[in-house]
């Protein structure tokens, strides 16, 4: 089973906030007090901490989905909802999280500093908060919103001063445990090291970081052997020390063929930006200052070839030291020389300017609309899909349960501009208005709806704008109505007619008469009037 682990893909999501409250006061002799319903709690959200208790991301590895609590719903007697509790999630100093394209959210460095990964939903408005001088006694309430959620990439980069490369058994282990407390796995087989090592060395007055690289052979930038799953631990690193094997069994290697090799795989490592100095630029490994390690000159063959090879180093502008782990012979040397570099480069960090990014506000122009629409074609027919955080959150907190809150969204729609905007763009009623991405709400445009539904007089929960749509006849229902009434007093008139022709009628009931004469006068005005109230010629 894996006890370390340095990369690793994480899901996390901020949690919803809670649902508004819908409630109306009572007490005794006071049944209608007013609104009082409580806000939603907030959703809680997923934040990242650097801990000195925490060195590997293996908790991660495990449990790769992480989400913040839910906030409660709001509740009467003005209560609003407890928020839910956010996550603090604790990782290694180093880590870097990137997106799922590689690029860098945030590098933490420094124990106590803090990412925000994923933000909780915000909780809905009670009908309390919703109330006002028109609106006195609403019906609704506005629904939690979801927290946002993202797939992000752990990386964990050790903050070492100084790292060991070289080959496979070259010593780099056995230097650490030699120079320093740690105790790495050490055996005479290729790979035995495994994972990152990290040694903390004392130079005098000096103390700094030593790590080492498991794995580095040709072709490790390209993936082969460990050393690519590995490199970004050295990319915090201020110097680089070549540990090269002068006592290699292989006939076909030798401490010069070994170093041309291990250079140039970090010339191919691409540094990336998770890292820069001061002025912002990154270095890449082979600009850095660089020693040579000549190891295991304790044995016969090891101290020839390590006399052998120096001259050729040290005529190409390589510090050489003869050093062995297993005598100690030359780690005091090597040691002092570790501590003068790192020295000068902590004095270039601290002598170096802040660089320190100014904020600029830039406030959304006046006439910059808060939302987008474009305008689309789905089978052959015109589509309007209208984006942007507003439009898109305020449908997310609609109940469309509730005729109340439907009409309340058209007014928030209708202030914000929508309308307008799809009156500009070519739109008629009837169009298919989609508010969102792929998963947006979709309506059919209808835009005779009036505003001030505050002023129209009916019951909690209902809207009679959306109840006149509904109940609304059509034109033609209306010229069919309007006709059997025409025909139905002139049959009444004809009857009558008819009954006076026959004598039935006599002069002292003249009642019918009288009626007559007042379906006379109704078909009269009827004729002077089509069905939309113009006056015909």
């Amino acid at each position: 089973m894996a006890s370390f682990v340095d990369r690793v893909v994480l899901h996390v999501s901020g949690g919803t906030g809670g649902h508004g409250c819908v409630s109306v006061h009572s007490e005794k002799f006071k049944p209608l007090g007013g609104p009082d319903g409580g806000k939603g709690g907030d959703g809680g959200s997923v934040t990242f901490r650097v801990s000195d208790q925490t060195t590997t991301l293996l908790d991660f590895h495990h449990a790769p989905h992480r989400r913040g609590g839910n906030g409660q719903p709001g509740m009467g007697d003005w209560r609003d909802g407890k928020d839910g509790a956010s996550l603090v999630l604790e990782v290694p100093d180093g880590t870097v999280i990137k997106d799922k394209e590689g690029n860098v959210l945030a590098d933490l460095v420094g124990i106590g500093t803090e990412y925000v990964a994923a933000e909780g939903g915000q909780g809905g408005l009670g009908n309390n908060a919703l109330s006002s001088q028109k609106r006195k006694a609403p019906g609704f309430a506005l629904l939690g919103v979801a927290g946002s959620e993202a797939d992000i990439v752990l990386e964990l980069k050790s903050i070492a001063d100084i790292a060991l490369v070289g080959y496979p058994s070259a010593g780099k282990s056995s230097l650490i445990a030699a120079m320093s407390a740690a105790r790495p796995k050490i055996a005479d087989y290729p790979f035995t090291t495994l994972i990152p090592n990290l040694g903390v060395v004392q130079a005098g007055d000096v103390r700094f970081t030593m790590a080492d690289v498991p794995g580095l052979i040709e072709g490790a930038s390209e993936g082969k052997g460990l050393g690519h799953n590995f490199l970004r631990h050295v990319e915090r690193c201020a110097a680089i020390v070549h540990v090269l094997d002068c006592a290699a069994l292989e006939a076909d290697r030798d401490p010069i063929t070994d170093l041309a090799v291990i250079e140039r795989e970090l010339d191919r490592y691409a540094v990336d930006m998770s890292f820069a100095g001061s002025d912002g630029d990154v270095v890449p490994l082979n600009a850095r200052p660089r020693l040579v390690a000549l190891n295991k000159v304790d044995s016969p063959d090891g101290r020839d070839m390590a006399e052998f090879v120096k001259g050729d180093l040290e005529a190409r502008g390589y510090r050489v030291f003869e050093v062995s782990a297993a005598s100690h012979e030359g780690l005091k040397q090597l040691g002092f020389a570790m501590a003068e570099i790192v020295t000068e480069a902590r004095k270039a960090v601290a002598d170096a300017p802040a660089k320190v990014t100014p904020v600029v506000l830039r406030p959304r122009a006046v006439n910059e609309s808060s939302f987008t629409i474009r305008r689309e074609e789905r089978n052959l027919a015109p589509l309007f899909r209208v984006r942007g955080e507003k439009p898109e959150r305020w449908v997310e907190q609609t109940d469309f349960q509730n005729e109340e809150a439907i009409g309340y969204l058209a007014d928030r729609l209708a202030k914000a501009g929508v309308e307008k905007e799809l009156f500009r763009m070519g739109a008629t009623p009837g169009d298919t208005v989609v508010i969102g991405g792929d998963n947006g709400m979709i309506f059919d445009w209808e835009p005779t709806m009036m505003g001030g539904a505050e002023h129209l007089a009916a019951p909690r929960g209902t809207d009679l704008r959306l109840l006149d749509l509904g109940d609304r006849p059509t034109r033609a229902q209306k010229r069919q109505e309007q006709q059997d009434r025409r025909d139905a007093k002139a049959a009444a008139r004809a009857e009558m007619d008819a009954e006076r022709k026959a004598g039935i009628w006599t002069e002292l009931n003249n009642r019918h008469e009288v009626k007559a004469k007042v379906i006379d006068a109704e078909l009269a005005a009827e004729g002077d009037f089509d069905d939309t109230g113009a006056t015909q010629n």
